[in-house]
């Protein structure tokens, strides 16, 4: 399986960008896909997951209320609307998919893309 997500690009802070990441193939019934970033010089964060169950994890902090996951079953592709962006959310942006554990760590997910680079102008 191979996730890419796409869908990055420049924009001025307030302004929003929709993220997708799409599934090479089938994913084999694991539909619990995360989204991540990574700033310069940071470690790579956890935003937000869609479940095993189909549910939806609590969003990072530093996104609630400005960010929205959503999927498209029939194309395989999951997506994060982000809204009123900041400059702090400048990153590269990755999708993954849960393989067990916690869904808030990283550790826990495999089948990185390559990310998707969001620049939010101030």
């Amino acid at each position: 399986v191979q996730l890419q997500a796409s869908g990055g690009g420049l924009v001025q802070a307030g302004g929003s960008l929709r993220l997708s990441c799409a599934a090479s193939e089938r994913t084999w019934g694991n539909n619990a896909l995360g989204w991540f970033r990574q700033a310069p010089g940071k470690d790579r964060e956890f935003l937000v997951a869609f479940t095993w169950t189909g549910g939806i994890t609590d969003y990072a902090d530093s996104v609630k209320g400005r960010f929205t996951i959503s999927r498209d079953n029939a194309k395989n592709t999951v997506y994060l609307q982000m809204n009123s962006l900041k400059p702090e959310d400048t990153a590269v942006y990755y999708c993954a998919m849960f393989m067990g554990g916690s869904y808030y760590s990283v550790r826990d997910y495999d089948y990185w893309g390559q990310g998707t680079l969001v620049t939010v102008s101030s």
